[in-house]
């Protein structure tokens, strides 16, 4: 492991616990506009699947013992799907071949969001929340009330990690 591929992934775990912050101000805005997701996801395709799994377990632990956000009903799935976002943005970077940097990222992302939503949908059904978790509650949690934070991850994280990449950070 290069010392660059940690301080880059202390420095999406800062940015994750930080980021947040910003929108708690406005009621329900931390699942709408999801903005813990972001630097996760873009530490897959940073520092790859490890450091980018670790990033994700460790981005919603730190954040809520900081400051309470998640909430810890919430945090069992969130370290779950924030994992699995970090881990397949990771292995995806690594093993999709596509040219063109801007569709390949935008490829990588729209697999990892959905390996993470379903990841967090089964965890929910079957352990955290068993017995009173439906699949129109993931489908609410997961994909609607997310709309907004699933088009800014689609729009912002391919322009993001292209730029990362042309400045040599990825």
């Amino acid at each position: 492991m290069k010392t660059k591929q940690l301080v880059l992934t202390a420095l999406f775990i800062a940015i994750g616990v930080v980021l947040p912050q910003a929108f708690h101000m406005i009621p329900n805005a931390g699942s709408i506009f999801l903005p813990m997701h972001i630097p996760v996801l873009i530490s897959g395709y940073a520092v790859g699947p490890f450091l980018g799994m670790l990033c994700g377990i460790l981005t919603p632990v730190l954040s809520h013992f900081i400051f309470g956000m998640p909430p810890t009903p919430v945090l069992p799935g969130m370290i779950c799907e924030l994992a699995v976002y970090g881990l397949m943005t990771g292995i995806f970077n690594k093993i999709i071949k596509i040219k063109n940097d801007y569709v390949k990222a935008l490829v990588v992302l729209i697999l990892a969001m959905l390996c993470g939503r379903i990841t967090y949908g089964i965890l929910n059904y079957l352990v955290f929340k068993a017995g009173s978790y439906s699949m129109n509650a993931w489908i609410s949690a997961a994909f609607v009330t997310a709309i907004p934070g699933i088009i800014i991850q689609l729009v912002l994280i391919p322009i993001l990690v292209v730029r990362l990449k042309k400045a040599h950070l990825i």
